[in-house]
């Protein structure tokens, strides 16, 4: 991560989510302002990392699919922007590690428990990843719900509307270096279990199905 580049993107970022979005973010209370910070969100848009990183005025790091890398032009901007890549379905151990390593050095890491976006609808299942890093690392866990970012984008365009994001109480659970598959999996369910409370608080697939239909009763207002 460049720090320089990062805030510089923030500074810009978060007045533009909090106007063009109306972002509107509960809870935030919950977030440690020191020291080591897992977030475990669900995931519906490429812009959850960033709107998630207005939680916060640390730099938040986060996994991102190793595809996006490829391309040398977005590889730079999202290493500068805190993004490590992750070989999704394969278990990266090279991921978790350096996951792991953000986290023991009290930075802050944002993790997605269903491994990659999940389309309009109810939640994926969460993968046992999140779990064995939070055992590992003893790291405080905030489970986080974002609603209204799936909705933004249409093809290449980005349209105003409202998107809301929701953190849970931090969750801790004691250090296990070498915690077993069963382990990590019941952690994993407890964090995600808390994701979903917060998910289902900000109105759930409700709250979903009104973020998209408000663009389309704005359109309409403006055309009467």
């Amino acid at each position: 991560m460049s720090v320089s580049f990062y805030w510089f993107a923030r500074v810009i970022l978060q007045p533009f989510f909090r106007v063009y979005f109306r972002l509107r973010r509960s809870g935030m209370e919950h977030v440690p302002k020191a020291g080591p910070v897992l977030f475990a969100a669900n995931h519906r848009s490429f812009l959850d990392p960033f709107v998630i990183g207005t939680l916060t005025r640390r730099p938040v790091y986060y996994v991102a699919k190793k595809e996006l890398f490829l391309h040398p032009l977005a590889g730079w901007l999202l290493s500068r922007l805190g993004a490590f890549p992750i070989d999704r379905g394969a278990g990266d151990v090279q991921a978790m590690e350096t996951a792991r390593r953000i986290l023991e050095r009290g930075d802050c890491v944002v993790i997605f428990p269903e491994g990659t976006r999940t389309r309009p609808g109810p939640l994926g299942s969460p993968h046992r990843g999140v779990g064995r890093l939070a055992l590992q690392t003893g790291a405080p866990v905030v489970p986080v719900a974002v609603i209204g970012t799936e909705a933004v984008r249409r093809g290449w365009r980005v349209r105003p509307h409202r998107v809301s994001i929701r953190c849970g109480r931090p969750l801790r659970f004691p250090v296990d270096e070498s915690p077993s598959p069963a382990l990590a999996a019941a952690v994993t369910e407890r964090i995600w279990a808390c994701v979903v409370l917060q998910w289902d608080w900000l109105g759930g697939a409700m709250g979903e199905r009104l973020a998209v239909a408000e663009p389309a009763a704005e359109l309409a207002a403006r055309a009467a």
